[in-house]
């Protein structure tokens, strides 16, 4: 049972380590537009 939970854990923690490069390239793009932006 411990197991399957540590596995889980793990899984989730791969996507979210996953996808925060994602998240942080689109804050940077909407950060630049709005500094670009007058």
């Amino acid at each position: 049972m411990c197991l399957t939970i540590c596995l889980r854990g793990i899984r989730n923690a791969w996507h979210f380590y996953y996808a925060l490069p994602l998240v942080f390239k689109v804050v940077c793009r909407n950060i630049g537009v709005a500094l670009l932006t007058p």
